[in-house]
């Protein structure tokens, strides 16, 4: 195999996202975008780098090479104006003037997490062995704020749940003047301990990990308002922790810090302002029969102090200022990017298979900013909007040419040419893509479908991503490569969500199946259907399996990659939402249990698992090995060394795909 086939390409260049623009974020004052990028398609170490917004000259601020790291710039905070940045690179502290260029290093504790400037510039607030810390931008004065009290206690870092499925990956957060900040303590002694091994290397001990398990305890969260004044003062914010455990979103504005806070069953959550003694009062509270859906940048506030959220009426997910939903029913609301003033700007769909980048201003309402196919998102400050579709990224200011921001993103090697259909009487979001070359007079093909189908992601878009190059890659192989986006998935509305709520295999499987069926109406004569496989990780690895268990007479072979076979062993945030407390609802965990389902087993199933996979655990996997080995039941079963949640080492990924289309082949009937 050459190394410029598809699959190494695929995984060389990070799923085609290195040398790829991100994280844009223009100044205040508009005359400066800030953004990651790699030198090159093939270049892990992104660097931090500046366009001039007059000149659309781009330069290069911090290069990690330069600085002797051997690790890119993952992330970075600035000032409120844009003019400093921080960041760390291999556990040191940096700061760079985004003008100048000239970086320095910064003094500090080691090894440095999560630094964060403060929004005058003075101060660097960052987190060192657990103790949230803050050092003067000159270097001086580095000290601890808050320490840990035991093992397991951390201070200005968020939770697991918190990163994973709140999309709050924060866990501390400065004043506007820079005198205080609102910390989170995260005490997660009472969460469950988990062990993760090597197998292949059994003189290593064991790696430990806190994980909350779907009825089990979570991380203990309380928040804290620290002074950095001499007092050094610290006060406990106070609400109902008992009903509301989860610490969704926090922030510190003009109008002082807040939170939102949510209930252990996620059927109710409030926002809080926060007082300087620690009191709290309720801004809003929001509640749901099944779940309240949190959405990345709510709640927040406008310049003059209205509160910017979302809320669920009939089958549609608003944006709501003050309380009022101020977008019209059908546009879907997906997540709030930013305020300027008291300009709005957000994204949202009204068709599920594009996302545009919209704004809403008081007197003017709702209008969209971005045209055309495509998943668009943005940020805008200083009257400079960026605005990103794809790989691509362009900077709009009124009375300019468009600026691009240069990639050096590879090529795709796979022209992925998917059909968009709509199927049957739910109107299921389908992509077909056929093999290139393919004739309407050739012979029928097998079927490969290819779904994540899960309530995460969708994967019938109009964006382009790189999945779709992979369905390509297998339907040039011989397949009809089948992608539907069935009930649970984003993008349809709060009623197509939550359909699945108490089971999250009948409707997403029941989908698959009309999606094939329906796709063979619409295609006399082009599916084979004797000859239908399934592909999927994570839930559309639990999908794949799924499928052979419950329907063998429609899926005749299935890849499982990283499956949840368990649902009781997944963390609480995620599986509580959907099926309930598994003490109160074990039937809806039963439900889903594909280990009880193991003796039905009469297909062929290849189960692919990560054993450093520290999201879906072996665990699962092996579990479900052992109970189809018990139920004389062949399968087989790819343990990848060393591998997460996702495959990244060339060879695996590389030879991952191979052995996927090898079995497929051996696996579908002649």
């Amino acid at each position: 195999m050459t190394t410029d086939s598809f699959p190494r390409r695929l995984a060389r260049t990070r799923r085609f996202t290195l040398g790829v623009p991100v994280r844009p974020e223009p100044s205040a004052d508009g005359a400066t975008v800030l953004f990651l990028r790699s030198r090159g398609g093939t270049d892990p170490l992104s660097c931090l780098w500046a366009l001039d917004t007059a000149t659309g000259e781009e330069r290069l601020v911090a290069d990690p090479a330069a600085l002797g790291s051997s690790g890119g710039i993952a992330s970075y905070s600035t000032d409120a104006s844009g003019s400093w940045a921080a960041f760390a690179l291999d556990g040191a502290l940096w700061l760079a003037d985004t003008r100048t260029g000239s970086v320095r290093a910064v003094a500090s504790g080691l090894p440095v997490a999560d630094p964060r400037l403060d929004p005058t510039g003075r101060r660097i607030a960052y987190v060192s062995g657990g103790a949230l810390r803050a050092v003067g931008a000159d270097g001086t004065g580095d000290r601890a704020l808050a320490e840990p009290e035991a093992d397991d206690v951390s201070y200005g870092l968020a939770e697991y749940v918190a990163v994973g499925e709140m999309y709050r990956d924060r866990g501390h957060w400065w004043s506007p003047d820079g005198s205080a900040l609102l910390v989170a303590r995260v005490d997660e002694r009472a969460v469950a301990r988990w062990f993760l091994a090597d197998p292949t290397d059994p003189q290593q001990p064991p790696r430990a990990i806190r994980y909350p398990l779907a009825g089990t305890a979570n991380a203990d969260v309380t928040l804290w308002l620290l002074g950095l004044d001499g007092h050094g003062t610290r006060t406990e914010v106070r609400w109902d922790r008992a009903a509301f455990e989860y610490v969704t979103a926090a922030g510190w504005d003009d109008h002082g810090p807040y939170a939102a806070v949510q209930s252990r069953d996620q059927r109710t959550v409030r926002t809080l302002a926060i007082g300087a003694d620690g009191a709290t009062r309720v801004l809003a509270e929001r509640s749901d029969p099944h779940w309240v859906e949190l959405l990345p940048g709510v709640p927040v506030r406008t310049a003059g102090g209205a509160l910017v959220d979302t809320a669920d009426r009939g089958d549609t997910r608003h944006l709501t200022v003050d309380g009022k939903p101020v977008t019209p029913a059908g546009l879907q609301l997906r997540a709030v990017v930013g305020t300027d003033g008291e300009r709005v700007l957000f994204t949202a769909s009204d068709e599920p298979t594009e996302t545009h980048l919209w704004t809403y201003e008081p007197g003017s309402g709702v209008r969209q900013l971005s045209d055309g196919p495509g998943v668009h998102s943005g940020a805008e400050q200083g009257g400079t909007l960026v605005l990103t579709t794809g790989s691509l990224t362009t900077v709009l200011r009124q009375g300019r040419p468009p600026l691009p921001l240069t990639s050096y993103g590879e090529p795709p090697v796979v022209a992925a040419r998917p059909e968009l259909l709509h199927l049957g009487p739910r109107e299921l979001r389908a992509h077909l893509f056929l093999p290139t070359g393919h004739r309407p007079d050739d012979s029928p093909l097998p079927v490969l479908l290819d779904p994540y189908a899960g309530p995460a992601m969708q994967k019938v878009t109009t964006g382009g991503a790189w999945y779709e190059q992979v369905s390509q890659w297998f339907a040039d192989q011989g397949f009809a490569v089948l992608v539907v986006d069935g009930r649970g998935t984003p993008g349809r509305g709060p009623r197509w969500e939550k359909t699945i709520w108490g089971d999250k295999a009948g409707p997403a499987l029941e989908d698959q199946i009309e999606g094939l069926r329906e796709t063979a109406l619409l295609r006399p004569g082009l599916l084979d259907l004797e000859r239908v496989g399934i592909r999927g990780w994570s839930y559309g690895g639990f999908l794949a399996a799924l499928a052979v268990l419950r329907r063998p007479d429609i899926f005749h072979a299935a890849s499982a990659g990283a499956a949840p076979t368990d649902h009781r062993l997944y963390d609480t945030h995620w599986q509580e939402r959907f099926l309930g407390h598994p003490d109160e609802h074990p039937e809806h965990y039963d439900s889903c249990d594909l280990i009880t389902e193991a003796p039905k087993l009469t297909r062929p199933l290849l189960l692919i698992q990560g054993l450093a996979d520290d999201n879906v655990f072996p665990i699962h996997t092996l579990r479900l090995s052992a109970a189809l080995l018990a139920a004389g039941r062949p399968h087989e079963v790819l343990p990848l060394r060393g591998t997460g949640h996702r495959p990244t080492d060339e060879a695996v990924v590389e030879n991952l795909l191979l052995h996927e289309l090898d079995f497929l082949r051996r696996s579908l009937p002649a």
